[in-house]
């Protein structure tokens, strides 16, 4: 074991840090942070939690040595899944430094036996810095083991969002020059539409289109295999792949919806089953829901969910509908995009609006007890019919809630509108993701 140790730290030494587009989210922050906080860097897989690492660890090694900063791979094959791995990776980077350790990376650590144990011990023991990622949700906030509660620091990191995509296609547009210039602004919307169909994936916004895809199903096989199946022990894998097609072909569901639906197809598995590999699905941050606004706890579990997906590129792939439905992709971004500015916030809630007569409103902005803004999406407002009944669902929503804030994202319209005493909101989705 000791061997193995020696050699991952020795060639961690030798190994030159690749390079990586600046992101907008800064780890340096908490290099010097008091009280001193284990930081998880979580999210889905390959949204470029290694490469936040690497970026702040090249940033260290202009004042540090790599006797100081040390960096661990969980996910390198010649690791054993064994305690004694981690028992004596201190001792060993202790023998091998010339100088101090100070900061620690360390990659995917949830994979390994009593990993949160172990991490409590050198938290409380040694005065590291400490950094570790995990594309599971084994590091969230809502899952961390009691051991490390009040010793972690959770930071969630999404796809690029569109400001970075801009900075990774390296596309030189100022926000500026687009009111003089129609040229320019074509340019924006074409990096708007490469956005809205495949998403924000490091990797594959770096790719030719021709890859794009084959890149997407790559990951999108990985996380079922390694994030669920091989994670959870799952033994009913076509039955899971099923519920995942289902709800990828799907804008909302409910646990009996979705047992009858299976059922029809022959698949025989139980309520609380499909309950529990739905749990897998958003533990693996491929997919997240959406619960209806209600005081009422019990209407919330009671009325469907609404399903995003992480990414709209696996919309484009897996989705039997995503070319008629520009509606779901540019829906799919405005939740992600929510979901990013109030991740930070315990205080923001985010819910979807229905009533009785089946008027609906995206998306319910809630912080603390007040609702604080509606957004409503809606690709296009020429159809009279559609604007019509969007509006309606809005000023509705607006009387029920007590809440004047009304927001409506579009393709291309821009203003604002009063409408039955309420003043309404136009803007286009590319510039509300830039705002």
């Amino acid at each position: 074991m000791k061997d193995i140790i020696k050699t991952i730290l020795y060639q961690w030494k030798e190994r030159p840090i690749p390079e990586s587009v600046p992101r907008e989210i800064n780890l340096e922050e908490y290099l010097k942070a008091e009280p001193r906080k284990i930081i998880a860097i979580t999210g889905f897989r390959r949204v470029g939690k290694t490469y936040l690492l690497f970026h702040t660890i090249r940033q260290l090694l202009k004042e540090k040595s790599k006797d100081q900063v040390i960096y661990v791979n969980f996910e390198d094959e010649r690791i054993p899944l064994d305690k004694g791995f981690l028992t004596g990776m201190i001792p060993a980077i202790r023998e091998m430094s010339r100088e101090k350790p100070e900061i620690i990376f360390l990659d995917e650590i949830h994979i390994m036996p009593e990993w949160s144990k172990w991490l409590r011990r050198i938290y409380d023991n040694e005065n590291f810095r400490i950094f570790v990622t995990g594309s599971s949700s084994k590091l969230s906030s809502n899952e961390i083991p009691t051991e490390l509660r009040g010793r972690f620091l959770e930071k969630r990191v999404f796809p690029l969002n569109f400001h970075e995509f801009l900075n990774f296609k390296n596309a030189g547009i100022q926000l500026e020059s687009i009111k003089h210039s129609e040229n320019q602004k074509a340019m924006l919307i074409g990096f708007f539409n490469e956005f809205l169909e495949y998403g924000g994936l490091p990797e594959v916004v770096l790719s030719p289109e021709s890859k794009k895809l084959e890149i997407v199903q790559s990951y999108y096989n990985t996380v079922v295999k390694k994030d669920i199946v091989e994670r959870f022990k799952v033994s009913n894998e076509e039955g899971l792949k099923l519920i995942l097609r289902q709800l990828v072909n799907s804008t909302s569901y409910t646990t009996s919806k979705m047992y009858n639906t299976l059922k029809s197809l022959n698949q025989e598995i139980g309520k609380s089953t499909v309950q529990t590999y739905i749990s897998y699905i958003e533990s693996s941050y491929f997919m997240m829901s959406l619960p209806i606004f209600s005081p009422n706890i019990k209407n919330q579990l009671h009325y469907p969910r609404k399903v995003y997906l992480i990414d709209n590129s696996f919309i484009s792939l897996l989705s039997s509908r995503f070319s008629k439905n520009k509606g779901r992709l540019f829906e799919n971004l405005v939740f992600i995009e929510l979901v990013r500015r109030y991740s930070s916030d315990p205080k923001k809630e985010l819910y979807y609006w229905k009533n009785q007569r089946q008027e609906e409103v995206d998306f319910v902005i809630k912080d603390d007890v007040k609702v604080v803004q509606l957004v409503q999406v809606c690709v296009d407002l020429e159809d009279l019919d559609t604007k019509k009944r969007e509006l309606r669902s809005l000023i509705q929503a607006s009387s029920d809630l007590e809440c004047n804030d009304l927001l409506v994202l579009t393709e291309d319209k821009e203003g604002t509108e009063e409408l039955k005493g309420k003043k309404i909101t136009y803007i286009p989705l590319w510039k509300w993701l830039l705002s």
